[in-house]
């Protein structure tokens, strides 16, 4: 997944508030820190949130819904092309790309018609089966 060579100029990260992510090419973004951890990138949150766009009955893990809001205990950069957040609920397996933070900003997603599946859960297209 290609992100058009853009890239984060500022990250400002308040554990308790959200991530505000200031891009190269002018655009803010703001991620509350309960919509990163729903919207984690890792396989486990990839394959929950499939089964909860077919089934809204589906069971949470537990930890998720517990009525405690969930908190950013840190956060470190992964290389020159993601960040990896540490969650208060020991969440800390997802690597949130700077394409994949650019694919579900809020402001985006908002105007697209809601939260459901992200491309990236969708897996890759079949005219690129390897998503390279």
């Amino acid at each position: 997944m290609s992100n058009d060579g853009v890239s984060p100029e500022h990250l400002d990260l308040k554990k308790d508030h959200g991530l505000t992510v200031r891009w190269n090419d002018g655009v803010e973004s703001f991620y509350p820190i309960a919509y990163l951890r729903r919207m984690s990138p890792s396989a486990e949150m990839r394959e929950l949130r499939k089964q909860m766009n077919t089934n809204p009955l589906t069971i949470l893990p537990d930890g998720m819904g517990s009525g405690e809001a969930v908190v950013a205990e840190g956060a470190e950069m992964v290389g020159n092309y993601a960040i990896k957040i540490f969650f208060s609920d020991g969440h800390a397996t997802g690597l949130y790309s700077w394409s994949y933070l650019r694919e579900i900003d809020p402001s985006s997603v908002e105007q697209t018609g809601g939260e459901g599946l992200t491309k990236s859960d969708q897996g890759p297209s079949h005219n690129n089966p390897l998503g390279l």
